[in-house]
Order: C-alpha cells, then structure tokens, then sequence
C-alpha cells in the first residue's frame, strides 16, 4: 500500500522532474509563434501543487490527493495545464476517504481522471495529452484484474504512457511532418516518470535548476567569494582583480612580497599561498600592474577583473527596477481584493500591453487581467479579477484559444456571483464582442450578441518566428518576420510594416468595411503610420482603417477586419 506521505513526494518528485525537463518540452511545440509553452505551463501548474503540498505533514492519500488538485486547479496556466490539473481533480474524487491505496485505487482514480478531462474539451482531439492518459489508464485497468500490488501497477502505466506517447505523430499528421511526439503528453510522461522514482525506488528527482550539490563547489570560486566576503561595500578602487599564480620553482620570492606591492596600489588584498600557486584577492585603479607583478613569480593560471563602480550603479538600477515593480505588484493586488457584487454586470478581459489595457478599460472593462501569448494567466489570476469585479454577473474576455480552459475553471470556483466566460481567442475578438455589449438586453441574450460578434471578426498578426520550422514548401528560419490570417501562417518577410501590408491585402473582402490595426511595443509611431497609409492606399476609400497604439508585447502589429 501508498500512504498519503509517500504520495505527495511522488507528487512532489513528478513536479521536479517537469521543471528540470520542460525546456525539452517545449521545444516540442511545432508551430513557431511565440507561444504559452507547454512544458512551462504544464511545469507552472504542478509546481503549485508541489509547493501546497510542501506544507502538509503526514497527510493521508485523500488529503495529499485534495491538496493537489486544489492548487493545480488554481494554479492551472494554458491549455495542457488545464487538462493536468482536471486529471488530477478526477484521482483526487476518487481517491476520497482513502487514508492509504493500492494499485486498484489509483486506477479506478485515474479513471475518474481520464473521464474529467475528455468532458472539459468540447472537441478532444486524439494525439494529444488525453491520448496518453486515456491509453495509460486503459493498460492500468486491464493490469488491475490480475494485481494490486501499487508498484507494479504504476510501472504498467507509465510504460503504456510511453507507448502511447510514440503513437501520437500516426493520430496528428502535423506531429508526424514535424517528425516530433506531442509535448503534452510527453509532459505527462515525465511527470508519471517522475513519480514512478519514488513509488518504484523511493528516489526523490531534484530540480536541478534551482538546487546545487554543495560539496562540489570549486575551491578556486569560493575562495574568492570569502575574499570578497571580507571587506565591506565601500568602492576606494574601481577594478576587482583575481588571479591565479601556477608558481616558477626557480623563483625564491616569498609571496609577502607581492603582497606588500598590492597593499601599496589597492585595498581589500588577500594573498594565500601554498606549494604549487598562489591565490590572490585585490581592488585596484591598476590591474596590470598588478598582473605584471605576478608574473614574476611565474604563469598567470587564471585572471578575472571585474569594474565595481559599474557592478555598484547597474546594482542600484537594478534594485530601483525591482522596487518599483513591488510597489506595482502590491498595488495591483490591492486593487483585486474582492469586492461585494452590488452591480449588475461588469467585465474582466486578458491582455497585455498598456495602450490594450486602456483601450479595454474605455470599453467599460473593470478588471484586465496582464496576459497573453507567452503570458498564459493561471485559473487564480483570473479568479481574483473576476472577485475584484463588484458586479453580479460577470464576463470574461480570455482573448487567446490557450487560456480560454483556464477561464472556464473559474465558473464552479466562485460562487456569488455569475461568470459568463465568451470564448474570444484573440484581442481584436474582446474588443468587437465588448462593442456588441447591449445594456438594454438581458444577460443571456448578451452572451449570445457577443460571441457572435467575435466569431464574425477575422484576425491577422505580424510577429516573429521563435523557432526553426517547416510549413508546406515554406522554410522558417528563427528570427523571421511571419504573418498569420485566422492563426494560419500566411507569409514571412523581413520587415514587420511590409508583412503588415501584405496581410492587409490578403485578408480584405467585398465585405469589409473595417480595418483597425493595433501596433504593438517593437513599434515606432514612423513605422505605423507608415503601415496605416500604405494600407489606406492598398483598401481603397469604402474601407474605413484606424490605428491604435496597443503596445502589446510578442506582435509587432493586430489586425482587426470586419
């Protein structure tokens, strides 16, 4: 049997062993927009759980399996995220009252698992993270009618995970062209694998990113950490000088000598020395008379010199930077206390960007929630904007296709008050379905005026490709300007107001009436005039085409047409 202490260090070990792993990840994802990574997300939200758990002492299953699902719930970020933390929502229904399992009830939880997951997708797609749970949980259930022995029973699935992970690029083509597994359920296998250390050997996996083994630390290193360790913050001199001697047996100088020499030209000196070199600690306005001393006592091993004025200003900048973003963040969180709902409606929307956050405030947004492509906002961060909103009815703008779950789980979460959540997957969506907003109309018919409005407006971005790919017979090098319509890659270029332009063209309709194009923080004022006169030109006079500074982060210009 598993009691609830050893459960929560598998959980633990999994939520190490993604976090050590989840650049591996997400290299995995295939389409080269800057993206929410999957394995960040996947990492992020068990690592919530990992740090909820750290607090429990000698917890039952039920309680560790509870903890858990709780805090990824809430700490739930991007879509596979999403799919984790509703897998683990499942084992924890099923795993309640249990003080202690054996392989029969981890399956049977799995299951419930499997089952919540696949509900909370409306369209599930096969090659993906379901794939590999639904495959994993099926081999448990078949290994459950012979054995209930915990051990063997997690082997069983995690090996069928594994196998099932190969299968994924047969199910998705797109994985197959790409030659590469899915980067969900390979996140899931390593968590799985992560687990399975501990259950099968009672080996905890570290995360390697954060801990380091003291006992190898470099002597050289901390020796000159405990120099510098010495002397107070007062800058006499400006060069930190550290060097390594590799001693001349012909050379009968004591090192005394050179330590009297540095004593006269800088400060903070420390000499030590011993059979084979000599280390030497000091602040000087002249390293290379320093250095020219030392040769006299034979080879220069290793040099370092460092400018301490300069380390001490980009300190200080540093410490500015870090202190107004603590003044920000406390702010912030002072303004998402929650709030009596005493209005009727109010609205929380995703986005990213101070000339977006403002435009969204105009439209009568109470709450934005900082966000989007590459800033996947947990289930939390949008459940304290929706609190923070003093209305009884509340909808939310998720604005990305991959935060749209996340926002979903804030629903059944907060429960004095209605959340309508209107599925818009990009900016230009949020911003169509808040004009479409009728105060005259009742709630439900506002939903349905909102959604479809933010279905009938088509997207198009200008951004940069984060990775090396391959779309049909187009070749995408990292750095290239790319442009996408509806989130299907268009064209490359390598000027973002040129791509602009052309995707304008391409995307414009007998029936469009409308073009607004939003430009984002990597461009100047110059370049969107210029994008917006050359698309003017390119319309014609029965388009209407508007510009505004959104100062978003990841695309250098939004297209909105209707």
């Amino acid at each position: 049997m598993i009691n609830g202490s050893r459960f929560k260090n598998a959980l633990i070990s999994g939520a190490n062993n993604i976090i050590k792993n989840k650049e591996e990840i997400n290299a995995l994802n295939i389409f080269p927009v800057p993206d929410g990574d999957t394995g960040t997300n996947m990492a992020m939200t068990i690592e919530s759980a990992a740090n909820a758990l750290a607090e429990l002492d000698s917890p039952t299953v039920a309680q560790t399996a509870s903890t858990a699902a709780s805090a990824m719930l809430k700490g739930a970020r991007g879509n596979s995220g999403v799919i984790l933390s509703l897998l683990f929502r499942g084992i924890s229904n099923g795993l309640k009252e249990k003080i202690v399992m054996d392989g029969k009830d981890f399956v049977n939880a799995l299951e419930l698992g499997v089952k919540a997951a696949y509900e909370a997708v409306m369209n599930p797609t096969e090659g993906t993270i379901l794939t590999v749970a639904r495959l994993a949980c099926e081999a448990g259930k078949i290994a459950i009618e012979y054995e209930d022995d915990p051990v063997i029973i997690f082997n069983t699935v995690c090996d069928a995970a594994h196998k099932a992970l190969k299968t994924t690029p047969d199910l998705l083509p797109v994985l197959k062209k790409a030659g590469v597994v899915d980067a969900g359920g390979k996140g899931l296998c390593v968590i799985l694998d992560g687990m399975q250390s501990l259950i099968r050997d009672g080996l905890m996996i570290e995360n390697t990113e954060e801990k380091t083994d003291s006992t190898k630390e470099d002597s050289t290193a901390e020796f000159f950490r405990n120099a510098a360790a010495e002397f107070d913050s007062v800058i006499n001199f400006t060069y930190c000088t550290e060097f390594i001697i590799g001693k001349d047996p012909a050379v009968t100088k004591n090192a005394k000598e050179l330590r009297t020499f540095l004593e006269a030209i800088g400060d903070c000196v420390v000499v030590a020395d011993d059979d084979e070199i000599i280390k030497v600690h000091v602040h000087t306005e002249n390293p290379g008379q320093a250095l020219e001393k030392a040769l006299v006592f034979g080879q220069l091993l290793t040099v370092k010199i460092e400018n301490m004025k300069e380390q001490h200003r980009k300190a200080a900048e540093k410490n500015e930077k870090e202190k107004a973003a603590r003044e920000a963040e406390a702010k912030k969180r002072e303004s998402l206390r929650p709030v009596e709902p005493i209005e009727d409606v109010g609205f929380v929307a995703v986005a990213s960007g101070e000339g977006l956050e403002n435009v969204f405030k105009e439209l009568g947004c109470t709450q934005i929630v900082s966000g989007g492509q590459s800033m996947n906002p947990s289930t939390e961060d949008i459940m304290e904007a929706v609190l923070a909103t003093p209305a009884k009815n509340v909808f939310v703008m998720p604005n990305n296709k991959n935060i749209r779950l996340a926002a979903e789980q804030v629903i059944p979460l907060v429960t004095d008050r209605n959340v309508i959540v209107i599925p818009t997957k990009t900016i230009p969506q949020g911003l169509v379905a808040m004009l479409s907003y009728s105060p005259d109309a009742t709630i439900d018919l506002n939903a349905d005026y909102m959604l479809t409005a933010a279905k009938g407006v088509s997207t198009g971005s200008v951004t940069y490709a984060a990775r090396n790919s391959e779309f049909g017979n187009t070749r995408i090098k990292e750095g290239d300007i790319i442009a996408l319509n509806n989130g299907k890659l268009t064209l490359k270029d390598r000027d973002p107001v040129h791509a602009v332009v052309k995707l304008a063209k391409d995307m414009i309709t007998r029936e469009t009436s409308y073009i607004t194009v939003i430009y984002g923080e990597g461009i100047t004022e110059e370049q969107a005039q210029s994008a917006l006169e050359s698309i003017q030109n390119r319309v014609g006079s029965g388009v209407e085409v508007s510009l505004i500074n959104g100062g978003q982060p990841i695309y250098y210009f939004l297209l909105s047409v209707e």
